[in-house]
């Protein structure tokens, strides 16, 4: 697996960050907030913002940000994956249509979505400092880690729909290696280039693929491999 595919999997397997930008009250001086964000198909990041918020209003001053998560496996931070991004951040167009997936993930976010105030931006990275592990350090490049457009995005809404109408129980079939107790109700949030996002209990769980998928044929393939696997 490339540094970039793992990299993107990182960012796909959390759903919050430390965002920094630069203060325009304080004269450039970094400013640090904490955001939801959802990784889009590209690997561009999506966060829903109040032009009200201290860090929206840094992003309009000077668009350069930063956001930092990590993976929370253990309580031993420097051994555990972690990742920043250094992008610049612009207003996202087609506010609906990018709603109807980040609400997916976020449904608390509702209420705020409906506000007049509040909107997309698009976090698109110039470079990614990437830490996998201890001593695993890899600058990861733009280029490299950003995916040219493929089929599966257009066909995510179809795919997710298919499988929560016709393969529930599938679904708790990837959740039962994961989750001891057995789960009433499994749902699919989405599914992506790098792998699927499962939901049950107010509890998600990201499945990555073992390779890059890139359409509906070959996400159906993975899926039904993957079952297979599952003892």
């Amino acid at each position: 697996m490339s540094n970039a595919h793992a990299a993107r999997q990182m960012l796909r397997s959390q759903r919050y960050g430390a965002l920094c930008t630069l203060s325009k009250k304080f004269n450039g001086h970094p400013f640090g907030s904490i955001v939801r964000y959802l990784v889009d198909h590209d690997g561009s990041l999506l966060i829903l913002i109040s032009s009200l918020a201290e860090h929206t209003r840094n992003i309009q001053f000077d668009p350069r940000v930063s956001l930092v998560t990590h993976s929370q496996d253990s309580p031993d931070i420097q051994s555990q994956g972690r990742i920043t991004l250094v992008g610049e951040a612009q207003p996202a167009a087609n506010k609906v249509q990018i709603g109807k997936r980040y609400l997916r993930y976020f449904p608390e976010s509702q209420n705020l979505f409906a506000m007049d105030d509040f909107s997309f931006y698009r976090i698109v990275p110039h470079t990614l400092r990437f830490i996998g592990g201890f001593g695993k350090i890899h600058w990861v490049s733009a280029d490299s880690y950003l995916m040219p457009s493929y089929p599966l995005a257009e066909q995510e809404d179809d795919v997710v729909t298919h499988m929560n109408a016709d393969h529930r129980d599938t679904l708790s079939h990837y959740w039962k290696p994961f989750h001891q107790d057995a789960a009433l109700k499994v749902e699919m949030l989405g599914i992506d280039c790098d792998g699927f996002d499962l939901c049950a209990d107010s509890k998600i769980l990201r499945i990555d693929f073992a390779e890059e998928v890139l359409d509906a044929q070959q996400a159906r393939s993975a899926l039904v491999s993957m079952a297979q696997g599952i003892q």
